[in-house]
């Protein structure tokens, strides 16, 4: 599918993914695949470059990640970082010991010998770059040159020309580190001699394709929830196979106002889509009732969807695929390779429905990152109120309802929702941040509406910038949007008197409030 391959072996690292990334970003296809990944998918992947990612092992330790060399005799250019750089040296003849001063963060770095790695870059004498080992290289393997150094090592980079195999002890992938993307695109253009062939139109396109020759004349079934992945896949699918596609959309009755219109009406009128919309409101509420411990309406909500849709897949005749909207970050995740520091999960779109249904997977967005998602949803035409729409759960409004469930509460949090988010679009604020919304506590408080004394319910908002929801911390709006929406609340919204901000971060509270 890709003229030009990078394979990243993952050693561990918490930054792999950031890897794949900068050489994506560079216009070079990249892939991670675990360090003791079966010898033959590496050969079937004929990759251009390898790169060997860092991780929280020592090579000095019994059962670190070996690197298999079978690797190395492919005849392709090697990059390794951190972890990678030790390997390379332990494995083909340096000496790697435990460092007396370790270095964690911020160092600076002095590049040697003219290195190519760091053609063009500015200042690469007195480069700050970010470090994390135990262990530094105190030998180099023949045919090896020293490539650079910090103050505290000698060798922080090392390199053999003739085999084009480069290390570094740094991470150029993160942001931390000066130029650090110019040196990864040095060892893709400058090294490995690749050209920048990948872009988002060429995917989308070669991936439609695909997907014709995968499905064939068969139908596909895909739940359609909404948000950014579903409806990016199902567009993918709709332009392969057409109206083989069955698109399922469950209103549960917990959707943002106009939530079902702004989505599936657009999807329809614009793209043709084949899709159902099974009005299940009446079903979630009737399991819901009573119901108070947040964990207790997530499971609820989750069988009760599966139960559905797997009824509604079941009246549709000749469905052979199951759609998902599978993203890459979920697929390294179901298969990454077990270090001390990779957290592995089971993901709900790589397991779960397929072996209750018996339906092959048919997943158009499995090679993207989210933001490559939303790249795609441009090539694909799809309007920026769509691509850009924020966040949003899938228990829907009954987890951001503190407590029972009940229609008279729903309504009240949707329109206090729809005036936060009209007022965040209306302010050119709702772009800028990761998450704005409404939240419904359970408690009621005194006030004042004309003369007459109220005791109503309080709103809360809740508006948090981030990168990833990994972290978060609360937006620093204008004080006259936050009154703006204040005012607006407590005047439109019947039953609520007062408004309340969060202004906790995360860790250690949750962006969700439950």
């Amino acid at each position: 599918m890709h003229d030009n391959r990078v394979l990243i072996l993952d050693f561990g690292s918490q930054f792999t993914q950031l890897i794949a990334r900068r050489v994506r970003e560079a216009g070079v296809y990249s892939e991670i695949h675990p360090c003791n990944v079966d010898p033959e998918r590496v050969k079937a992947f004929k990759p251009s470059a390898l790169i060997l990612s860092g991780g929280p092992s020592s090579v000095l330790e019994a059962g670190a990640p070996p690197l298999n060399m079978d690797y190395l005799d492919m005849g392709i250019p090697v990059l390794g970082i951190c972890y990678g750089m030790q390997l390379l040296a332990h494995n083909m003849g340096g000496r790697v010991v435990a460092s007396t001063d370790r270095e964690y963060g911020r160092a600076k770095f002095s590049a040697l010998n003219d290195c190519i790695l760091f053609d063009g870059v500015e200042e690469k004498d007195d480069l700050t770059v970010w470090m994390s080992h135990g262990d530094r290289v105190e030998a180099l393997p023949d045919g090896f040159v020293p490539m650079g150094k910090t103050d505290s090592i000698e060798f922080g980079a090392m390199g053999n020309a003739d085999k084009k195999i480069y290390a570094l002890q740094f991470h150029p992938e993160v942001a931390h580190t000066e130029h650090g993307s110019a040196i990864i695109q040095n060892f893709l253009f400058k090294v490995a001699g690749l050209t920048a062939s990948w872009s988002m139109a060429s995917f989308v396109d070669t991936a439609i394709e695909d997907l014709k020759k995968q499905v064939g004349d068969d139908k596909v079934v895909l739940g359609l929830s909404g948000g950014i992945d579903s409806t990016v896949a199902a567009v993918m699918l709709h332009k392969a196979i057409g109206k083989n596609l069955h698109c399922i959309f469950v209103d549960n009755g917990l959707l943002r106002m106009g939530e079902r219109e702004e989505v599936i009406g657009f999807l329809e009128e614009h793209f043709d889509l084949n899709v159902k919309c099974v009005d299940a409101a009446a079903e979630f509420l009737a399991d819901l009732k009573g119901v108070e411990d947040p964990e207790k309406k997530r499971k609820l909500i989750g069988y009760k969807f599966i139960e559905i849709f797997d009824r509604e897949a079941k009246a549709i005749e000749g469905v052979k695929f199951l759609g998902q909207g599978t993203l890459y970050p979920d697929v390294i995740e179901s298969e990454s390779f077990k270090g001390p520091s990779a957290v592995i999960k089971s993901h709900h779109n790589v397991g779960g429905l397929p072996e209750k249904m018996n339906l092959a997977l048919v997943e158009p967005l499995r090679e993207l990152f989210k933001d490559e998602v939303r790249r795609a949803a441009y090539e694909l035409g799809l309007p920026e109120h769509i691509i850009w729409r924020q966040p949003f759960p899938g228990p829907g409004l009954s987890i951001r309802i503190i407590g029972e469930v009940t229609e008279e509460r729903l309504d009240i949090l949707r329109l206090a929702d729809k005036i936060v988010q009209n007022e965040m679009v209306a302010s050119d604020w709702y772009r800028k941040v990761w998450q704005g919304f409404a939240v419904l506590l359970p408690l009621k408080t005194v006030g004042v509406m004309g003369d007459d004394r109220t005791y109503e319910n309080v709103i809360a908002l809740r508006i948090v910038d981030s990168l990833d929801a990994m972290t978060a911390d609360w937006s620093r709006l204008p004080s006259e949007l936050l009154a703006r929406m204040s005012n607006r609340i407590i005047n439109e919204v019947k039953g609520v008197n007062r408004v309340v901000l969060d202004i906790s971060s995360k860790p250690p509270s949750t962006i969700e409030w439950e």
